[in-house]
């Protein structure tokens, strides 16, 4: 394997610039002057057939894999997936992975100047839904001069965006690896984002989402990510990582303040969050995962919903994951079958919880490679026929 660093330089995609080209989107609203932040990475084949589009979850962004310097230290957040040699190759493919809009990280967001007041959009930034995020990246595949994607690779909520993929757009999807999500939202992962929400609204640095850059909402964007987090782990990772262990003495302090482990951990992992993402961004993307829901695309029936798709399916759970369950993940697959779909299922052994996906690389390397190389491999066959 090709141990050297991979250099990659971020690309800015902007459209609907002119007056009669807008990004329509599900609240009825439209955008103008878009932008996608973006990174691609290998070569694109002259037949145009080894493309893949990695969708980022909640908290991620553009930057997948590789450094961006030579002196950066600091990898993409799925690095020992995807890359020269690595699970998705890209001495073999061409992988694509933008941030959604909605995001901080570059893509048109709640902070983004709004063209028609020049001044950020805050609140007044239109509500998002996950099919959105989905038509702003057809937008980009099509500027890319790619009719037709390979694969399309998502956990998570990028797990979610790769099935609405397959939907909204099934001329352009060959086949579809969604890892570690589901079909729609269950009323527990909604409530936790509600609370999150809140942390966040109720901060008085919010000001109605209108904070200044240097006394931003920090105290409710930590709690939000803390309570996240939690979501992300299993109980038997956290008993092996922390268990009751104290964090600096062998004896409590009788203080409200913090004695264990986890709370030390969990209250690193938000100031880190805070660093690094936009509460404005936080509310917009944990709504358009509330709203996500597949089934309502076919009356209720996700069978119905899968009718027009015709993708072939990866679907990956992992055993200890309570966020995303396999349960879930099982009625992805059934629906499928019912529309008479090529679907390889897995449930990977796992107490990462529901950080698996991020964690497991080898076993879900394993898998997600042999899927993509008889994907490649069945496409330029038929193409040959």
């Amino acid at each position: 394997m090709n141990t050297s660093k991979q250099i990659v330089t971020p690309k800015e995609f902007l459209f609907a610039v002119e007056e009669d080209d807008k990004l329509p989107l599900d609240c009825g609203r439209t955008l103008r002057n878009v932008t996608l932040k973006y990174e691609t990475y290998g070569q694109l084949d002259k037949d145009k057939r080894n493309a893949i589009l990695i969708l980022h979850a909640l908290s991620g962004d553009a930057h997948v894999c590789g450094y961006h310097s030579p002196s950066d230290d600091k990898p993409g957040w799925w690095n020992e997936m995807v890359g020269p040699g690595k699970p998705i190759d890209t001495n073999k493919y061409f992988v694509i992975c933008s941030n959604v809009i909605g995001g901080c990280s570059g893509s048109t967001g709640p902070r983004s100047i709004n063209p028609e007041t020049g001044k950020p959009y805050n609140l007044d930034f239109p509500v998002l839904t996950i099919a959105d995020m989905v038509r702003a990246q057809q937008r980009l595949i099509e500027y890319l001069e790619i009719p037709e994607l390979l694969a399309v690779v998502g956990g998570s909520m990028g797990g979610m965006q790769a099935l609405q993929w397959s939907i909204s757009y099934p001329e352009m999807v060959h086949s579809v690896a969604a890892i570690a999500t589901t079909a729609q939202l269950s009323p527990q992962s909604i409530a936790f984002d509600w609370i999150g929400r809140s942390a966040i609204q109720y901060d008085h640095e919010f000001v109605n989402g209108n904070y200044d850059d240097e006394f931003p909402p920090e105290h409710g964007l930590s709690i939000a990510r803390m309570l996240a987090h939690v979501t992300y782990l299993s109980d038997e990772s956290m008993a092996k990582k922390f268990g009751r262990g104290l964090q600096n003495s062998n004896s409590y302090t009788y203080k409200f303040d913090r004695d264990f482990a986890v709370e030390s951990y969990l209250r690193y992992q938000g100031q880190r969050f805070v660093e690094r993402f936009d509460a404005n961004s936080y509310l917009y993307i944990t709504k358009a995962m509330d709203y996500f829901d597949l089934s309502a695309l076919g009356n209720g029936s996700l069978t119905q919903a899968f009718a027009g798709a015709r993708a072939n399916y990866l679907v990956v759970s992992f055993t200890s994951d309570w966020l995303f369950t396999t349960k879930q993940s099982e009625e992805i697959v059934r629906a499928l079958l019912n529309n008479s779909l090529e679907v390889s299922f897995c449930e990977i052994e796992s107490s990462y919880g529901h950080d698996a996906f991020l964690l497991e690389i080898e076993t879900l390397g394993r898998i997600v490679s042999d899927f993509l190389r008889n994907q490649l491999m069945e496409w330029r066959k038929d193409e040959c026929k």
